[in-house]
């Protein structure tokens, strides 16, 4: 197994966490650029960047260049907090999703964690209402309501469930009082947020004040696994993405 790192012969973290992994040879490049055109030519499975780069930087070098195999690509993060693993989209690339953006997200990010980890997903569509308690029209969640419909018909082993806020979505005390009909139970482990911005704070508020470990944003819908790290990765967010990619190969 190779995987290309543009910034490990530079960056002293990531130098730092591929010691980590005697199983896989890590290939670092000279530039973006020329990392791309190596995972293009063949010589690795997959392509780690974006700890010294922006996220519009990595995306702009892989766009166009590397096929799709969803209809749209997408990002989740993997949030670890001991034995707690959530997964949460999109944080990193799609600002306003269309409906069909929407669905993409969510099956690709489903289907992110479920190889991840091996459990169900507990899928939640994360709103400021829930089942409509605080919109007063229902076609504002007319997008959410066709993804449920949909991924219910093409995954019904998934659960899930939305409008929703996100107290009734994690916790199963305030999810018999707000949801007691709901599959999720205050269980979710996949909150799907309605834009970049709502998803982007919902990370980094579990990284920085509830002290989980994040992996990514790993970028989804390509044919290969890739991830873009943040900038500020800790050694262990790196290693943790090198997991999560790992499992996609």
């Amino acid at each position: 197994m190779k995987i290309i790192f543009p910034e490990l012969n530079t960056n002293p973290y990531a130098k730092e966490a591929v010691k980590n992994f005697d199983d896989i040879e890590f290939l670092p490049a000279d530039s973006l650029d020329q990392a791309v055109e190596m995972l293009k030519s063949g010589q690795a499975d997959s392509l780690i960047s974006g700890i010294d780069y922006s996220t519009r930087d990595v995306i702009l070098a892989l766009k166009n260049q590397i096929p799709l195999e969803s209809h749209h690509f997408s990002s989740c993060f993997i949030c670890q907090k001991d034995d707690q693993i959530l997964a949460i989209a999109d944080g990193g690339i799609i600002k306003r999703p269309t409906r069909e953006q929407l669905y993409t997200i969510i099956e690709d990010t489903a289907k992110t964690y479920q190889t991840f980890t091996n459990n169900q997903p507990k899928i939640a569509l994360l709103s400021y209402s829930t089942n409509g308690s605080g919109a007063k029209n229902a076609s504002e969640f007319q997008d959410y309501y066709d993804c449920i419909h949909e991924i219910k018909n093409t995954h019904p082993d998934w659960l899930i469930d939305g409008e929703i806020q996100l107290d009734a979505a994690i916790s199963p005390r305030i999810a018999e009082k707000k949801t007691p009909n709901s599959s999720l139970k205050g269980q979710a482990n996949i909150l799907i947020t309605p834009d970049l911005n709502s998803g982007n704070i919902l990370y980094k508020s579990l990284e920085q004040f509830g002290g989980f470990t994040i992996a990514g944003p790993i970028i989804q819908g390509f044919q290969t696994p890739l991830a873009d790290l943040s900038r500020g990765s800790t050694i262990e967010d790196i290693i943790l993405t090198i997991n999560v990619i790992r499992s996609k190969l």
